[in-house]
């Protein structure tokens, strides 16, 4: 039998192809609500970022976010995933 290849997605922060599981998935629901998906299968519109601090300044200041989830990002939603993404 043919082995499965893992899932693969690109970092939003520093553009790095890696596993899916090793990631974070930051998701835009319908509503408009925009939250870390932990289990990876919440409705919406996602992006994944690793858990560093380097990955999340770069996109922070590149707006990788808001390009990735074609939608405006709050400064309190940032402030947010910074302190989620630091307390891992």
């Amino acid at each position: 039998m043919k082995k499965k290849t893992p899932p693969m997605r690109i970092c939003v922060g520093c553009g790095e192809l890696r596993n899916k599981k090793e990631m974070l998935r930051i998701v835009a629901s319908p509503d408009g609500v925009i939250s870390i998906d932990r289990t990876g299968k919440a409705a919406g519109r996602g992006a994944y970022i690793e858990p560093k601090e380097e990955c999340f300044e770069t996109a922070y200041k590149m707006k990788r976010l808001e390009r990735s989830l074609k939608r405006q990002v709050s400064q309190d939603i940032y402030e947010d995933l910074r302190k989620q993404l630091t307390n891992e």
